[in-house]
């Protein structure tokens, strides 16, 4: 873990978040060059026909992020600019503010010379006393081994990050991949690596993403790319170990747009991350 970033103006605390070790932690590793500065590299595997998967982006960023402020993720938005490809890029932080539970941080991710992704989030801990109301519940999934594998089209040829996570759908949800879809924009089943790697805050922030997008369950749109435009992924809790619940669900295609919320839950049944992002409907 590289030391946290200080200034004058600004004071981190030491950082307490320790990520697992596993594939992912190793693919997200960042080296500081002070200042606010960041090394990474993109490794090829985490793509989709070369292009970085939009939450393997996120959880990037977040972890120059997480140096710089010392605290793990609350909330965390990003506005995609460029596609992010495999090889060296770098991570530019500014510490916008630094309080006593929480620190807000801005930073941009630049992949082959072009800013790839513009960021904005608040961080501090899990944890705070206070009421608890939950208007939901986890979905009601089969067990995992009878849920359906998904991975991108084209298998290792076009991607490998069907094969660096298990994503399995709940068969009633999988349709779309026979040409079947179901009339619902919904899609719900269970996520974790493919390593058996606890998934932590950071690999919350790659599971709002990892998912087929719910478009394709309305008869009238094509499988095809979906560019997502905005994501805000808010983290509520630490999971448990064990694979997670997840619900991602759109109430509005319009005008070649559609949003798309999720949920997901650990193997404990509590909510741990919620999310929301904005993408292009495929074109055809």
């Amino acid at each position: 873990m590289v030391t946290p970033v200080r200034s004058s103006r600004h004071q981190t605390r030491p950082v307490s978040f320790r990520l697992v070790e596993g594939e992912f932690e190793r693919a997200t590793r960042v080296r500081s060059r002070g200042g606010g500065l960041y090394d990474a590299d993109i490794p090829a595997g985490w793509d989709i026909a070369g292009n970085a998967n939009g939450g393997y982006l996120i959880a990037l960023a977040a972890r120059a992020m997480i140096d710089a402020t010392g605290r793990p993720p609350l909330s965390l938005t990003a506005h995609y600019l460029a596609p992010g490809r495999p090889g060296p890029c770098d991570v530019s932080v500014d510490l916008v503010r630094v309080g006593r539970r929480t620190a807000t941080a801005s930073a941009r991710l630049r992949s082959h010379g072009v800013d790839s992704l513009a960021l904005l989030g608040t961080f501090g801990e899990q944890g705070a006393p206070g009421p608890l109301f939950i208007g939901t519940e986890p979905p009601d999934l089969p067990p995992i081994d009878q849920c359906v594998r998904a991975k991108p089209p084209g298998g290792e040829a076009v991607s490998g990050f069907g094969d660096r996570v298990v994503v399995r759908i709940d068969p009633a949800d999988a349709g779309f991949r026979l040409g079947e879809p179901s009339g619902r924009p919904e899609i719900s089943g269970w996520f974790e690596f493919t390593d058996h790697q606890r998934t932590d805050e950071l690999g919350l922030l790659l599971v709002a993403d990892a998912f087929a997008p719910v478009c394709f369950n309305v008869p009238s749109v094509p499988v095809g790319w979906t560019p997502t435009l905005e994501l805000t992924v808010h983290v509520r809790g630490v999971p448990e170990p064990g694979p997670l619940r997840c619900r991602f669900r759109s109430r509005c295609l319009q005008a070649g747009l559609f949003e798309e919320d999720g949920e997901i839950w650990d193997a404990g049944g509590a909510l741990v991350a919620q999310s929301r992002q904005l993408a292009l409907l495929p074109r055809g």
